[in-house]
């Protein structure tokens, strides 16, 4: 049963931190920053957030400036889920580079392939 609860305070969490992101960075042309996965401590205390950065090049930039942010980020997060959930989590940033490692795994299958048909 605590399981259950969770998942839904993850779910909950991703779902209104990409909102929060999705407003901030429409501001920054070209920038699309989306929550891939969240992580909370099962007494709710920290909260792990993993971030799809797009683009990549840009990636170590923009998790500093959240960083820097985190105080504003989790105070507009409670505004949000204040009624839903007793204490806001502290919030923890970190890129989710997996796409790029997909992107990585299929070019080089794609050379691999090339190669092959030489």
């Amino acid at each position: 049963m605590e399981n259950t609860r969770l998942q839904k305070v993850e779910r909950l969490l991703q779902k209104d931190l990409g909102e929060i992101f999705q407003a901030q960075t429409r501001q920054m042309r070209g920038v699309f920053v989306s929550v891939t996965t969240t992580r909370v401590s099962p007494d709710l205390g920290l909260a792990k957030a993993y971030l799809s950065i797009f683009p990549s090049e840009r990636s170590k930039e923009i998790l500093e400036n959240i960083n820097r942010n985190k105080k504003g980020i989790r105070y507009e997060l409670g505004l949000r889920i204040g009624k839903q959930i007793r204490k806001v989590p502290e919030l923890a940033f970190f890129t989710d580079d997996s796409i790029d490692y997909i992107e990585n795994i299929d070019k080089l299958l794609h050379q691999d392939k090339e190669r092959s048909a030489e």
